[in-house]
């Protein structure tokens, strides 16, 4: 019996104990990829040492998710390790048996993935979600570890879905926590996270490295987290592609302009008194607060505000996807229906959102071909015979390779999923499009290209983007004006020149 391709282990192999001078972590030559097909990483060596921090780092696509999925003994379906080894406390997980990697799944090792909340339960509150995993979930504990990972108190009686992005990976990150692990795996552990915030989840886990005696290995692309908390610097290479991947942002395309209406409108989307609130046993947060909002034909606004202040509220309930408990939207002067359901197929077309987490745009059943010719058929903005071509127009738009469309999402890398979902929503040719923190798994190169790609599609197609994120120096570079959201009120922060004068 084989597992990924490699030999069975024998009760022996499974009950060797790590020495106390072995490193916790060993990887060597570690090759991975799919049989007559892409190579995920190519050969890689490294070894954790106990109480230090490694940071892996790398262009999107380099292998990054792949190698800490690894070393949970969780590679992609059908994916295989070509060559080399990976030892964790003593223990190949590539040939554990079930219920072993189970339990050092669950007690020594810790993994949190760069979408942490999609492995939320959405039933369950985040206080429970800590507690199911502690070694000791008692209250107080519970509240300790919610501090530590700067968790409002109060958010124990929410659910994920009632959290934001930042607060869904912190949250993520106590629940690691809460196992007392001897290994913690962290993907893109500050994505999505203000200054401040990210700050001081470095120090946290400069703490738990030093203090706990964690090793802790993290896949980042922020340079000032690497260069803050990073004992050790791991570049990957990305494998050879027929494709560089990283596209050219200010190719051409043939992206073809909507035409507009002899007298086109020109007040765009406008939202006023918003009001969101999620309640749970009797506990209410409020999201958004008579919260207005503007995004004039043709503009770049920038968004900003602290972790949990709604920013990811206000764009989901702009598409329709989060019904407000009071407030109205308009789309160039006429009521918008406020349920993505309840617009008509033109209005929906127009209005498109990128969300944080890219599986939510991506139907992990389906190959990214048909991901993005759905919205051609449903929307019928090319024939037929030209959506073929139109596919692989989009992928290229956004740095991909053309054969990426008979791949599945867990085929790709976040960055790469991040690129699909991005694909996926210019396929409609929006007038409107609402991202969020669309660069934060991309690396520096590639968040770039997507931008000038934005940039240029504004241009020639009048596109409105609506744009939030953490990283000022991209809000500055590509945007016209920002809004400053704080406790769910939406304040204007006027010109670039002011954001850096704002409170982190």
């Amino acid at each position: 019996m084989t597992t990924n391709g490699r030999p069975a282990p024998t009760d022996q192999d499974t009950s060797l104990a790590m020495t106390d001078t072995s490193p916790p972590v060993t990887v060597t030559d570690l090759a991975i990829g799919f049989p007559d097909g892409p190579l995920l990483l190519q050969h890689t060596s490294l070894s954790l040492p106990t109480g230090g921090i490694t940071a892996l780092t790398g262009p999107s696509g380099s292998g990054k998710t792949t190698l800490l999925r690894a070393l949970i003994g969780a590679l992609p379906p059908g994916a295989q390790v070509t060559s080399g080894s990976l030892e964790v406390l003593g223990k190949d997980v590539c040939t554990l048996a079930p219920d072993a990697l189970r339990a050092l799944r669950r007690h020594r090792i810790a993994y949190v993935g760069q979408d942490p909340g999609s492995a939320l339960n959405p039933r369950m509150t985040a206080g429970r979600l800590i507690a199911e995993v502690a070694t000791d979930p008692t209250p107080q504990a519970v509240a300790a570890l919610m501090t530590e990972c700067r968790l409002p108190e109060d958010l124990a009686h929410h659910r994920p879905g009632a959290l934001s992005g930042g607060q869904q990976r912190r949250l993520a990150l106590a629940r690691a926590l809460a196992r007392h692990p001897d290994v913690l795996l962290l993907d893109e552990p500050t994505a999505g996270l203000d200054t401040a915030l990210r700050d001081e989840i470095v120090g946290l886990l400069r703490r738990l490295a030093t203090d706990r005696g964690i090793a802790v290995l993290l896949a980042c692309h922020d340079p000032h987290v690497v260069e803050a908390c990073a004992d050790t610097v791991i570049t990957l290479r990305a494998p050879a592609t027929p494709h560089s991947g990283t596209g050219d942002p200010l190719r051409k395309t043939d992206r073809r302009p909507v035409p507009e209406p002899p007298a086109a409108p020109t007040d765009g989307l406008r939202a006023a008194r918003l009001e969101v609130a999620f309640t749970h046993r009797g506990h209410t947060h409020q999201a958004l607060k008579e919260a207005d909002f503007h995004a004039p034909p043709g503009s770049a606004t920038g968004i900003i505000g602290p972790s949990g202040s709604g920013k990811t509220t206000l764009l989901r309930t702009l598409a329709g996807l989060q019904k407000p408990d009071a407030g109205t939207l308009t789309w160039n002067g006429r009521p918008l229906p406020a349920q993505a359901r309840r617009r008509n197929r033109d209005q929906q077309r127009r209005i498109q959102l990128i969300p944080q987490n890219p599986l939510g745009a991506l139907n992990p059943a389906r190959t990214i071909g048909a991901s993005l010719t759905r919205p051609l058929q449903l929307h019928r903005t090319v024939s037929r015979s030209e959506m073929p071509a139109r596919v692989d127009a989009l992928l290229d738009d956004v740095g991909l390779p053309a054969d990426f469309a008979a791949r599945y999402p867990h085929e790709l890398s976040g960055g790469q999923r991040q690129r699909a979902s991005i694909a996926r929503a210019l396929a409609t040719d929006p007038d409107l499009l609402l991202c969020d923190e669309v660069t934060s798994a991309l690396d520096p190169t590639t968040a770039t290209a997507v931008m000038e790609l934005l940039t240029r599609l504004r241009a020639e197609c009048r596109l409105t983007l609506v744009l939030v994120s953490h990283e000022l120096d991209l809000i500055t570079a590509y945007t016209d004006s920002v809004h400053l959201l704080r406790e769910g009120r939406v304040q204007p922060a006027g010109a670039h020149e002011s954001v850096a004068a704002q409170p982190a």
